[in-house]
């Protein structure tokens, strides 16, 4: 006889968590109904039920209180493994921004750095200039460049040092 469609509707999970009254209402509505109008489902339900039975039947193994400190020992140590290994890769992590940080903060002071370096300063020139600056007034006034260099050679003037506290 070939399972018609609606025995396909059905999971053997649906069936079993049937069984042992883990459904809700309407999914156990459903099953009560198929159950009723579906032979397969029913075949399948009672090959599940006996399954279910036999190993109800069978005996349960002792376990002593070493088993249970010996399992108890390998969940603790396989826990404490994976928080190591958690950390660990935390700290890589960690260690990766931190180097990545630092050398972006390194980049960034180094180019600063070379950038003010390489800035020409314009108050260098006027510096240079203040002399000439400071007595422009006095050089406007002559008419010829040539008039002051000879001036210059013949050091009539001496040089002018003046304290100005």
């Amino acid at each position: 006889m070939m399972p018609d469609d609606a025995s396909q509707l059905i999971s053997d999970e649906q069936i079993i968590a049937y069984l042992d009254g883990e459904l809700d209402v309407e999914t156990e509505r459903k099953i009560d109904h198929l159950l009723a109008t579906n032979q397969d489902v029913r075949k399948r339900t009672n090959s599940l039920q006996h399954v279910w039975d036999a190993l109800d039947e069978l005996e349960r193994p002792n376990v002593d209180e070493s088993f249970t400190k010996a399992t108890m020992t390998l969940i603790t140590a396989r826990a404490n493994h994976s928080v190591d290994d958690h950390r660990a890769s935390l700290r890589r992590r960690t260690g990766r921004w931190i180097l990545a940080i630092g050398s972006v903060l390194t980049a960034g002071i180094v180019g600063f750095v070379c950038v003010k370096g390489l800035q020409s300063n314009p108050n260098r020139q006027l510096i240079r200039d203040l002399p000439v600056l400071e007595n422009l007034d006095e050089y406007r006034s002559v008419q010829s460049i040539e008039f002051l260099r000879m001036l210059d050679r013949t050091q009539l003037f001496g040089s002018e040092e003046t304290d100005e506290d």
